[in-house]
């Protein structure tokens, strides 16, 4: 699907690449080295529409549109897929809570995450659950006036750095028996151990272990309905999925700019390396993958804005510009030779993170199985 953006649309582009390239681009990889995030940033992308630009604007939001909201995430991946995924988690947690929440709850949490005053995190993986959400063992028990929570949660985005988290548990309740509900876990009231981890992928994204050992959380901190926690994070992953398509996008598009910039200019046997044939063949392979993906991309988010379900679209596109994005950064990486594995230049970076893109929100695999399953009408998933 070609995207044409609107005068309005256009504009915003343009004012968001002029943020981007003035206050993102000159710190990515510093902190990228330092596995540190600049926070700061989240405030100040606000006024673009970053932080919870698609609730509607009697909930503190712009109500934009998904295609709007994909332009958005790639050229925050073109900037750095660090920052994509940090606002990626904290536009969970503002559409849960704007869902969800209660107005006591909306107060506490959903405003200050709004005014980029709080930091959360979103906890559904544990060691051993991945793509299977249905099979998560961690547990709370109600006892009076609290929960009471066991287990352990693993590769959770920003759980070193957040102050609270949506923790999704198994609950058992004199009115639920095994379901699975959302709590909101607020680190310096209900206390859990957190455990950083060093990544290869997203290195400023706060990746954390916690473990939740007789953690006692308030029942006021219940958000929804005991046992509804699996619909509503199902219903969450299409929107998802076109967010880190566009994110892979916006990177692929990084790495190939770059790369015609360095084939102009390196000289090799007295000529610019982008006149050899070979050189050209990376190039024009790089931006066929770009521009299929951005096309997939947008279908998504064009089919997400009709409603009425964007399963196959956002699968196929997550598939897609994932696995490409990565190919691509494989290719720039090729082009530009040594300097290519320098941290000092974004292609390092870009080539790591574009690989982080191929697992989350499902996995390359899973995708496969969910678009076949809609294609034939039949699971391969047991």
């Amino acid at each position: 699907m070609y995207f044409e953006p609107t005068p309005e649309q256009t504009l915003l582009r343009d004012s968001i690449r002029r943020f981007m390239a003035e206050r993102v681009a000159p710190i990515a990889g510093q902190h990228d080295q330092a596995r540190t995030f600049p926070f700061e940033l989240l405030g100040e992308l606000r006024q673009f529409g970053y932080i919870g630009g698609k609730l509607p604007e009697e909930d503190g939001g712009m109500a934009l549109d998904y295609p709007t909201w994909a332009m958005l995430m790639e050229e925050a991946g073109y900037a750095w897929l660090s920052l994509r995924t940090m606002l990626n988690i904290t536009n969970g947690s503002i559409a849960r809570l704007a869902k969800d929440g209660t107005a006591e709850q909306k107060k506490r949490f959903l405003e200050p995450l709004l005014e980029s005053k709080r930091r959360s995190f979103t906890a559904l993986t544990e060691p051993n659950i991945g793509s299977n959400v249905a099979g998560i063992q961690t547990r709370a028990d109600r006892r009076g006036d609290h929960y009471v929570l066991n287990g352990r949660k693993l590769w959770i985005t920003n759980g070193a750095f957040a102050d609270f988290g949506i923790v999704v548990a198994r609950t058992y309740s004199p009115e639920c028996e095994g379901g699975l509900s959302m709590f909101i876990v607020e680190r310096d009231v209900s206390k859990y151990d957190v455990r950083p981890l060093e990544t290869m992928v997203l290195r400023s994204t706060g990746t954390a272990e916690l473990g939740f050992n007789d953690t006692v959380v308030p029942a006021e901190n219940l958000l929804g309905q005991e046992g509804n926690a699996l619909s509503k994070m199902l219903a969450g992953l299409d929107p998802a999925r076109m967010n880190i398509a566009m994110g892979a996008v916006g990177a692929a598009q990084a790495a190939l700019d770059l790369t015609i910039e360095y084939a102009k200019t390196r000289k090799q046997f007295g000529r610019p390396i982008g006149s050899f044939q070979l050189v050209q063949k990376h190039v024009v392979d790089m931006t066929i993958r770009v521009e299929a993906a951005r096309a997939l991309g947008y279908r998504a988010a064009a089919a997400l804005e009709r409603g009425g379900g964007a399963r196959t679209e956002c699968s196929i596109a997550k598939l897609y510009a994932t696995e490409a994005a990565h190919e691509v950064a494989h290719m720039a990486l090729q082009v530009h030779g040594a300097i290519g594995y320098s941290v000092d230049y974004p292609i390092e970076r870009i080539f790591r993170d574009t690989r982080g893109g191929t697992i989350p929100e499902g996995t390359t695999e899973v995708q496969t199985l969910i678009v076949g399953r809609e294609i034939l009408g039949m699971s391969a998933i047991a």
